[in-house]
């Protein structure tokens, strides 16, 4: 096991009490958030009190804080306080380990924040994902109707249905009488509250769309208030011919899919307000309010955008919100890396500028969630997983689930005759995977996350206000290419729109673009190309996937920004209509080619080869190419058997961009010339002879830099690095294990010591000492400082002018350097 929880790791990251409730504040401000003043960094365990015994209550709280998290985080389940209307019990008088106060304030007891979850909806496995069963008997007008009048196949409801919301209000109203007077600026340790629970998700993942009478009246007078015209039926219609919207028809189904999503993400909106005013109508204020964004899956981020689309007006409509997602990507590896660094890209691009980025649901443990032995993540993953995410300037991660339980029977009787009578559906024990086990036992993942946790926490005070530093490029987000959640299954049109969509959005441009790009060491931002102005001074160079839908005015933006300058590199198709699938050519057209045709095959019939700067590029096979006839530009990929193009490279006013049409290979010396030619270039650069390591830096106001390195191979790895061509690190040799990762210092104050720079990670720092973590030796540290450093056999220590150099000989291990005034 690694070093557990020290004094000074705790004072650096954990709670201080006050003196009282005055000047007591969070903020969100600046990407960061700040607790009094302070950039804090939020690393949380997820630990269910209402799954535990309460004499186990403590035993949990002592592992989370010696792995070394600062907060403790618990859904608050609808289901288990309330299940019977208007018996509430939030106290424990009907079971001790529904008293939640009393957990809260055994976390406060040991200084940790406490990141409260009350739903509604909250998922976590229960039945009616923590919905109480009354709720659905009460009142069924809330139950949703799909497509067709279908019914639902998940358990949700139409959020804004009123009597819900009532009984919401009354949920809402029980809790805050135990949470308002623990909240941080009333001299307690609640820090945050979480406004239900991947909102949208239970419909998306079923294509069941809420279209309840009540939604229909609504989006009925949503939709009179907008032009219309494109409909074969007036407005007042819907509420006699509810299927005019259940069962749509094809020469109105595009326009249908785009209202009903933009009405949805309104409807989202109002909802997470709404729920935030019963929040602070009963106290709960001066804390941030979470919106949880769902969608990973498979081990894949490929459909996480969608809970961004979904939700970006929820958690954007005014300050004082903070976004969070759901990480369930399982090992970190060369397939999957990309997914994590563009998801925190594209939920940066869409916040608000004082709002940074968290992970409230950020998978841990060991994979084996159907008790099957199913799954066996390496050690590795939540480490690596969690330093990308800190390098993005994430600033709160939960680690879900930390700590197994148990789900008690209801008290039901007769029982319900739901197979069990538990609260959940995996039967009496929960939480197989997590590191700490429904018992109480830790298994073999947990040492390196709490390695990994004490890590960064013993550096968290740099780190929380740090931001990514980027090469000139950013990666496009287009929201309506992921408002695919809800599509008639029985409309043609429909289904081509979204399979075509779907099949260009992410796939090739995240496994062959973004990730060509990362392993080349670029650092790229993203942008919002729907919502935001982008311009080719700001935003020199821009990868866009893209797909045969794109909308006129995104055409149109983009067309003006390569006549004014731009580099654009599409990857995927160009597109030949708008999103409601009218024509649309207008960025085909800048470019000099014309549509000839597509072809698909998915056996061995189709070829490509390079032209001009591409001719030394070997044939390639491949299943789909978008073909053109090429009349100004230079062409540089074309079919083998046939004269058409799918690579083109095109000149526009004073931009220029680069098109490529087809299912390319994973050729990253082709994506790094490709972004050269349109002006981007890495400036840092390691020599390692292969790739496999993703770099990235940070900075703050005082220019105190973090090179934060990530391994994804299982072998060790030397190389140095450089940065714009000017050797970093004294070039002296970084050693990085395998599928390991370092958080390296450059030009930093530590206390009373100015760090130069050190190949080996600094893991912890006082007055008159510092902690290094060794993976081999032979390690480096350069600083400045007025201090004398007392000697030792396992380094020695050499001085040039006012510089320090300290040469470790130790292997591994932790080494500390003492300082002391001479």
């Amino acid at each position: 096991m690694g070093a557990l929880w020290t004094k000074s790791l705790c004072e650096k990251g954990g709670w201080d009490a006050g003196s009282g409730k005055g000047g007591r504040m969070i903020e969100l401000v600046e990407r960061q958030i700040r607790i009094d003043g302070k950039a804090v960094l939020v690393m949380c365990g997820e630990i269910h009190y209402f799954r535990l015994a309460r004499e186990d209550w403590e035993d949990r709280i002592i592992k989370l804080k010696e792995a070394g998290c600062n907060a403790v985080a618990s859904y608050i389940p609808w289901i288990c306080h309330e299940p019977v209307q208007g018996q509430v019990d939030l106290t424990g008088k009907t079971r001790s380990e529904l008293d939640l106060g009393a957990f809260i304030d055994l976390c406060a007891s040991y200084e940790l924040y406490f990141f409260a979850r009350p739903g509604p909806f909250i998922m976590a496995e229960m039945k009616n994902e923590g919905i109480p069963y009354w709720v659905y008997e009460a009142f069924p007008e809330a139950i949703p109707v799909g497509w067709d009048g279908a019914e639902p196949t998940t358990p949700t409801l139409d959020y804004l249905a009123p009597r819900f919301l009532e009984a919401a209000k009354n949920w809402y109203r029980e809790v805050s009488k135990i949470l308002t007077s623990r909240t941080y600026p009333n001299g307690g340790n609640v820090m945050a509250l979480q406004l239900d629970n991947e909102i949208g998700m239970l419909s998306w993942v079923s294509n069941t769309p809420d279209l309840t009478d009540n939604l229909l009246a609504d989006f009925a007078n949503w939709l009179a208030k907008k032009d219309t015209a494109d409909y074969p039926f007036q407005t007042t219609d819907i509420a006699q011919n509810p299927a005019l919207i259940r069962s749509p028809k094809d020469d109105y189904v595009a326009k249908l899919h785009q209202d009903l999503g933009y009405y949805m993400r309104d409807r989202f909106r109002k909802y997470v307000e709404t729920l935030r005013n019963y929040a602070e109508d009963f106290g709960m204020t001066g804390i941030p309010f979470v919106v949880n964004i769902h969608g990973t899956g498979g081990g894949r981020g490929y459909t996480f955008p969608i809970g961004i689309s979904q939700l970006y007006e929820s958690y954007t409509q005014q300050a004082g919100y903070l976004p969070g997602s759901d990480i369930y990507f399982g090992d970190f590896t060369m397939e999957n890396f990309q997914d994590l660094y563009l998801i925190n890209a594209f939920m940066t691009a869409t916040n608000r500028e004082e709002q940074p980025i968290s992970s409230v649901e950020f998978n841990c443990g060991d994979g084996n969630f159907g008790d099957n032995l199913g799954g066996r993540y390496d050690v590795s993953a939540a480490d690596l997983k969690a330093r990308l995410c800190i390098a993005q300037g994430n600033r709160l991660i939960n680690y879900y689930l930390m700590a197994g339980g148990r789900n008690y029977e209801m008290a039901e009787n007769p029982p319900r005759q739901d197979g069990n009578n538990r609260i959940a559906i995996t039967g009496e024990r929960h939480g197989f995977a997590a590191p700490i086990s429904p018992e109480g036992d830790l298994n073999y993942t947990y040492p390196r996350m709490a390695e990994s946790i004490q890590t960064i926490m013993g550096l968290s005070d740099k780190l929380a206000a740090m931001n990514e530093e980027h090469d000139a490029l950013h990666f496009a987000f287009i929201p309506d290419y992921y408002m695919t959640e809800y599509s008639y299954p029985n409309s043609v049109m429909a289904q081509a729109i979204k399979h075509n969509i779907e099949a260009n959005r992410a796939s090739g441009n995240w496994d062959i673009v973004a990730k060509s790009l990362l392993l080349k060491n670029y650092r790229f931002s993203a942008i919002d190309i729907q919502n935001s102005t982008f311009d080719a001074k700001q935003h020199p160079v821009i990868a866009l996937p893209c797909a045969r839908y794109l909308a006129r005015d995104i055409q149109e933006c983009l067309v003006t920004y390569l006549k004014n300058g731009g580099g654009l590199f599409i990857y995927g198709e160009l597109p030949l209509y708008d999103m409601e699938g009218r024509k649309c050519q207008i960025l085909m057209d800048s470019l000099g080619v014309t549509y000839k045709t597509t072809k698909n095959d998915s056996g061995y019939g189709l070829s490509i080869i390079g032209e001009n700067w591409c001719t030394d590029k070997s044939e390639i096979r491949t299943h789909h190419a978008q073909l053109f006839d090429v009349k100004a530009g230079t062409a540089i990929l074309k079919e083998k058997q046939g004269n058409g193009y799918c690579g083109i490279e095109a000149t526009v006013g004073k931009g220029r961009a680069i098109a490529v049409t087809t299912a390319y290979r994973g050729d990253i010396d082709f994506i790094e010339a490709a972004f050269t030619r349109l002006g981007a270039n890495p400036k840092l650069k390691h020599d390692y002879p292969h790739h496999g390591i993703v770099i990235t830096t940070t900075t703050n106001s005082k220019n105190e830099r973090f090179v934060h390195i990530l391994n994804l191979d299982g072998i060790e790895k030397q190389f140095r690095l450089t940065e714009n061509e000017a050797v970093i690190f004294g070039g002296n040799k970084i050693t990085l294990g395998a599928k390991s990762g370092l958080i390296l210092p450059l030009q930093m104050q530590l206390a009373q010591v100015h760090i130069l720079y050190s190949t080996a990670e600094i893991i912890c720092y006082e007055e008159k000492e510092m902690v290094l973590r060794l993976l081999k030796p032979g390690a480096v540290v350069a600083l400045q400082t007025h201090l004398s450093i007392t000697e030792s056999p396992e380094y020695t220590i050499t001085r040039k002018g006012d510089t320090i150099s300290v040469y470790i000989k130790k292997a591994s291990g932790e080494l500390k350097i003492n300082f002391y005034q001479s």
